[in-house]
């Protein structure tokens, strides 16, 4: 999985606009999932039922292919929902959703600034989210003699590995992780002399504060 830019989970990011008298009040959120997008948009429609328009976008890696909705929910074709799309694109954020909720105030915005105010108030929305970069992380597994599993485990942090876990059975199996697999093989089998096989296991997804 390449690395890639998101909102950090469980925080929702949101900004105001007024334009020509039109109130845009816009949402964002971190979802891994169409399902998860759906939820968050009605939660925000449930919020905000007298308003007239609830548009909404959402980019989410479905499985290495990208999955694009958007809505305009009432406005005029074009004018909202693909604007919405367009400014999350370029925001170069994935695997999130947007909701933009207008209270119109009498004043006809027209096509193109409508599609401002919509691309507008998702920047600025975007522009107030706390990020995370997400990447993949190789996990592999060692299985030491009790005797040598203490100064492994003081060694092997010392060195940068992450310990995720240690299974204390009839020997000390340890589940690990380096950001580089073939390096961080490597460093354990220094660590160990050689003397301890180490077998691959599947990558996990890991997040790191981005600003």
């Amino acid at each position: 999985m390449a690395p890639f830019l998101t909102l950090k989970a469980q925080t929702l990011a949101t900004s105001e606009l007024e334009i020509k008298r039109s109130r845009f009040l816009g949402y964002a959120q971190r979802c891994d999932s169409e399902e998860a997008a759906r939820e968050f948009f009605a939660d925000i429609r449930h919020t905000y039922p007298d308003a007239r328009h609830h548009c909404t976008a959402m980019l989410i890696d479905n499985d290495g292919q990208e999955l694009a909705r958007s809505s305009d929910d009432g406005e005029p074709s074009g004018t909202a929902g693909m604007p919405m799309l367009t400014a999350i694109r370029g925001s170069g954020l994935m695997n999130l959703a947007v909701v933009v909720v207008r209270y119109f105030g009498g004043i006809k915005l027209g096509t193109g600034g409508l599609v401002r105010a919509y691309s507008e108030t998702t920047s600025a929305t975007l522009a107030e989210a706390e990020l995370v970069q997400v990447s993949s992380q190789p996990v592999f597994y060692a299985q030491l003699d009790h005797s040598a599993a203490g100064k492994f485990h003081a060694d092997a942090q010392a060195h940068g590995v992450q310990i995720l876990h240690v299974d204390y059975g009839s020997c000390a199996r340890f589940t690990l992780s380096y950001d580089d697999a073939r390096a961080g093989e490597d460093l354990v089998a220094h660590l160990t002399g050689g003397q301890v096989e180490v077998t691959r296991g599947a990558d996990r997804q890991v997040e790191r504060p981005y600003r």
